[in-house]
């Protein structure tokens, strides 16, 4: 045959040689979004700029990157300068970019920090409401597209950490228009369950991918939910609002799976290590007792048990003596003062106390008569009196007042006729 068949390599390396003859891609100024920012650790940025509707790689080697002075991110918008190229080993063309400035930043990342102050100044992401995380769950709900290599690399760590624990898929969409809804009804779902902690995430992307998790409503059913939640989000660089309600952050889906769950190999190293400290400290404690025993075992008191005896004995003799002393200090008291009452002048002559209560008795009697008015009546006095007030003096009186006069027997009543002053009011 006479056709000339290209190799893969030819047939990239010829389109590479048509882009560098064309001097409008050799010397390019474009705008356009910053997605999908890797920062390599050898100095370089791999990243993807975008606009409303068509996308282009970029990468800007460490000699470029590192005159810049700023740190750029995803859903920043930039100017940047350089070439068009296309790369031979998959036949793809990106910009190698020399030159990149700010312009401005993406309505993502706007929207992202906006609602990030606003649940911030709320509290939402205040250590207070994190969670426990249990050490050693028995059931773990994980909320994540049934597909993937981050449902994958979950239950694939969890097996070979810990096999014992069981797990529960909550099958969400974490990507699109539609993902936050899914996510957030998978979240009151699972809270129904009688779960340990829940993964909550997916694989890396870009900010777009990813914004599911940013979502407010998402926000707010994962800090609402009563078990808590690891967010395993994108990779290691990746922060969303998820991240930062959650209980815990884990930087990979992995990276959840790993902090949800012991290791075996720990646990069985823990417990060895509990075994060794339980044998040491019941070792350390039999020795203790017996240290105890022996020193109680050649105490003076066991091998001499009489003397311990005989001090109890001699303390009970000083007992009775003093005990004794005060019984008879008791009874010479009180006989002394049985001996006072009994030499007493009433009692050895109760008759003399009778005859003068009866003489007092007497006087008092005739005292009262002395001064009872009755008996002054006796001898001829009268007692006069108008309304129960009692008449010392003829003044007192008017013309024709109705009096009462009391006698020694009997009451009268008399009228005013006339007074022996002759002085009439």
């Amino acid at each position: 045959m006479d056709n000339k068949y290209y190799s893969i390599t030819a047939l990239n390396r010829a389109i590479k040689n048509m882009f560098e003859r064309e001097p409008a891609l050799l010397d390019i100024y474009i705008k356009g979004e910053i997605s999908n920012f890797k920062h390599h650790t050898r100095g370089h940025f791999y990243f993807t700029l975008k606009d409303e509707t068509s996308r282009i790689a970029a990468v800007m080697f460490n000699g470029y990157a590192s005159k810049i002075n700023f740190e750029p991110v995803d859903g920043m918008k930039v100017l940047v300068h350089g070439r068009v190229a296309v790369y031979e080993a998959n036949g793809g063309y990106q910009i190698y970019v020399t030159e990149m400035s700010e312009d401005g930043i993406g309505n993502l990342y706007l929207e992202y920090e906006k609602l990030k102050k606003k649940l911030n100044d709320e509290g939402l992401f205040d250590s207070s409401h994190k969670k426990e995380i249990p050490r050693f769950p028995k059931t773990i709900g994980i909320i994540t597209a049934p597909t993937g290599a981050a449902i994958r690399d979950i239950l694939s760590t969890i097996k070979r950490r810990y096999p014992i624990c069981k797990t529960i898929l909550f099958p969400a969409l974490v990507q699109g228009a539609t993902a936050k809804d899914s996510i957030v009804k998978q979240l009151k779902k699972a809270s129904e369950y009688d779960l340990d902690v829940i993964i909550c995430g997916r694989g890396g992307g870009s900010i777009e991918d990813l914004w599911a998790f940013n979502e407010e409503c998402v926000a707010r059913e994962i800090f609402a939910c009563n078990i808590p939640i690891i967010s395993a989000v994108g990779h290691e660089v990746d922060f969303t609002i998820a991240d930062f309600v959650a209980d815990l952050r884990a930087p990979t889906p992995t990276g959840a799976a790993e902090m949800a769950v012991p290791n075996l190999t720990d646990i069985d190293s823990l417990l060895s290590q509990y075994q060794i400290r339980a044998n040491e400290g019941i070792n350390n404690y039999i020795k203790k007792m017996q240290v105890q025993y022996d020193s109680l075992k050649d105490s003076f008191v066991l091998k001499n048990p009489m003397s311990m005896y005989e001090v109890k004995e001699q303390k009970l003799d000083n007992f009775v003596d003093v005990l004794n002393k005060n019984i008879t200090s008791m009874l010479n008291n009180y006989t002394i003062r049985l001996d006072n009452v009994k030499n007493n002048y009433v009692i050895k002559n109760p008759k003399s106390l009778f005859e003068k209560m009866e003489y007092q008795y007497t006087l008092l009697m005739n005292t009262l008569k002395l001064v009872n008015p009755l008996n002054i009546l006796s001898k001829g006095y009268s007692i006069v009196s108008i309304n129960d007030n009692v008449i010392k003096e003829s003044t007192s009186l008017y013309k024709d007042d109705i009096i009462d006069i009391r006698l020694h027997q009997g009451k009268l009543k008399a009228k005013v006729i006339e007074k022996s002053d002759n002085n009439e009011k």
